[in-house]
């Protein structure tokens, strides 16, 4: 037998305290039976029975656990890469409060619904970087996401390829945990055109591999300047940016791979139906195991006191009869 609760020093110290007490009281009901000459085998009824549900009580209240049962726990997860484009032009702030920050507020909630999954981080723009590996520690992963700034890579135009087929490597390569692709997933966050040359090659493999692909456009179609430290940035003739949303990159990619395209504009936001299209995958299931588990049977010990207990309350015993 297992016992849920353990005695602490206060709780030994309570019940010994009691059992003084309550022998103190019997000792002295016994004194009084005798000097009245009255059998003291009337009060030894009382106090075995009362004894009895006190005891039960205590036990109940220690949660004794017994009975094996075998039960199978079950792993199931996804691995998740998040490739995040760090392009000047995600400054822009046409969603407030600026593109970059809006994703990053949004990336904790994806973080969070996927708790129990690995997720990745691969930052990028024409080139990628790996910031973060497959990891559950979801505390260091924020981390990792609250320090993205636009400065963290050179800016020279946005290529969706290097992202791609670094996070297509990452997951074919870890075949230790995972042996099946479906359950393996890239997200692609970015606000402008793909200028890469390799983009559709990638596509194929991750279509080929069975990677699932979304991808997630912020910005909107009017768009807004791209701030920068000297105020906003310029064109080779001085003529200020405007960084609009080109969606159509995106929404052709998740189309050649089988996956599907969402956005974050001004009045729009796809984010929980990108969560609900994850939760849609298959999971793949990492490791199943036999445990034996007991249980509190508590209320066996508890039920037979309040049976005492009723029973010390009907049945009286009468030491002095008139």
């Amino acid at each position: 037998m297992k016992w849920v609760n353990s005695v602490s020093t206060f709780e030994l110290v309570l019940l010994g305290t009691f059992i003084l007490l309550y022998a103190a009281f019997i000792w002295r009901v016994v004194s009084t039976t005798k000097r009245l000459g009255l059998p003291a085998r009337r009060v030894l009824i009382k106090t075995i029975l009362r004894s009895l549900y006190f005891f039960l009580i205590v036990l109940a209240l220690l949660g004794p656990s017994f009975g094996d049962a075998s039960r199978e726990i079950k792993t199931v997860g996804k691995d998740i890469f998040i490739c995040m484009d760090l392009s000047q032009s995600m400054n822009a702030n046409d969603v407030q409060p600026s593109r970059l920050e809006k994703v990053k507020f949004e990336l904790k909630n994806i973080v969070e619904a996927f708790s129990s999954d690995r997720i990745g981080l691969i930052m990028f723009s024409s080139e990628a970087y790996l910031q973060c590996p497959l990891t559950y520690d979801n505390n260091a992963l924020n981390l990792f996401i609250q320090t993205l700034n636009t400065e963290m890579v050179p800016n020279f135009g946005t290529d969706f390829g290097p992202p791609l087929e670094m996070a297509t490597e990452k997951l074919i390569a870890d075949d230790t945990v995972v042996t099946r692709s479906k359950s393996k997933i890239t997200i692609l966050i970015s606000d402008g055109e793909d200028f890469g040359d390799n983009t559709d090659e990638i596509a194929e493999e991750l279509e080929s591999e069975g990677i699932t692909l979304f991808t997630l456009g912020v910005g909107t179609k009017k768009g807004s300047k791209i701030p920068t430290r000297n105020g906003f940035k310029t064109d080779n003739s001085g003529n200020e940016v405007i960084s609009q949303l080109n969606s159509s990159s995106l929404e052709d990619l998740a189309e050649n791979t089988g996956g599907e395209y969402f956005e974050i504009n001004e009045s729009r936001n796809d984010v929980e139906r990108l969560i609900n299209a994850i939760n849609n995958v298959e999971g793949e299931m990492r490791d199943a195991k036999q445990i034996d588990s007991t249980q509190n049977r508590y209320f066996y010990f508890l039920g037979l006191a309040l049976f005492l207990m009723v029973m010390d309350v009907l049945f009286s015993v009468k030491l002095i009869k008139l």
